[in-house]
C-alpha cells in the first residue's frame, strides 16, 4: 500500500525517511466492527474510541525488527481494551515471536510492555518508531558498536550526555554525547524482574550527521 500519505504527522524527518524507506501498510482493522461486542463486554466508549484513534494513525503499520524484544510488534494493530479503572490498556500489535510479555498501549498513550506488570517503554507510540528509526540510523553510521549487559549499564557514565528527546524514553531512553549515542533498555529487566536483562548499546566514532541525522531537532 502507497506510503507517502499515511505517515502521521509530528515525526522527525528522520523518522519519516525511515517508514518511507523501510515501512508498508499492511491494512487497518474496521474498529467500527467490534464497538458493540466490546461495549456488551464491558468496555467504556472512551476506551473503545482510544483503539479506534491508535488503528486510524498506526493500524497496519509494518516496520523492521527493534534490535531488542525480539523485534517488537509484527505490525501496529490495536485490539479490545483491558481493564478495570483507571489502567486500561490495549494491544499496540501482535509479537514476531513467543515473548512473556505483550505490546500495550497505556492509560496515558504510552508504548510499554505488560505481563501482569506495567511497564512503559515510551511516552508515546512516535517515541517507539523514533527509537526504531533511531537505532537504524545509528546502526548505519556508528564505527563502532558495544553491547553491555546487567550491572555494566548501571556503570555507564552518561555525564556530558543529553538525553534524545524525541525518543519520549521512559524505561528506555536514548543519550547524545559528542560522538556517540548510547540506547539504554530497561524493559524487560524491569517487566520480568529480571536485572541481567538490562541492556545498553554504545555507537561510537559518529560524526554531526551520525549523531543526528535527518530529525530538525534530533
Amino acid at each position: 500500500m502507497a506510503i507517502d500519505a499515511d505517515i502521521p504527522a509530528g515525526l522527525t524527518r528522520r523518522a519519516e525517511g525511515f517508514i518511507r524507506s523501510h515501512g508498508y501498510w499492511t491494512g487497518r482493522h474496521d474498529v467500527e466492527r467490534y464497538k458493540v461486542r466490546w461495549a456488551e463486554h464491558g468496555v467504556p466508549a472512551a476506551q473503545i474510541d482510544r483503539v479506534a484513534a491508535f488503528e486510524a494513525v498506526w493500524g497496519g503499520l509494518a516496520l523492521p525488527p527493534s534490535p531488542h524484544y525480539d523485534g517488537g510488534p509484527r505490525t501496529l494493530s490495536g485490539d479490545v481494551p483491558e481493564g478495570p479503572d483507571p489502567d486500561w490498556h490495549f494491544e499496540a500489535g501482535m509479537q514476531r515471536t513467543a515473548l512473556p510479555y505483550a505490546f500495550m498501549i497505556g492509560p496515558n498513550g504510552e508504548f510499554g510492555l505488560h505481563a501482569g506488570k506495567w511497564v512503559p517503554l515510551h511516552a508515546s507510540v512516535e517515541g517507539w518508531v523514533e527509537a526504531l528509526a533511531l537505532a537504524d540510523h545509528a546502526r548505519n553510521w556508528a564505527r563502532t558498536t558495544t553491547t553491555l549487559k546487567g550491572a555494566a549499564v548501571d556503570e555507564l557514565v552518561l555525564d556530558g550526555f543529553e538525553a534524545v528527546p524525541e525518543v519520549a524514553g521512559l524505561a528506555d531512553t536514548w543519550w547524545r554525547g559528542t560522538d556517540s549515542l548510547v540506547a539504554v533498555y530497561r524493559g524487560e529487566a524491569e517487566v520480568m524482574d529480571a536485572p541481567q536483562c538490562l541492556t545498553a548499546t554504545i555507537y561510537a566514532g559518529l560524526d554531526e550527521w551520525g549523531l543526528r541525522g535527518l530529525g530538525p531537532t534530533g
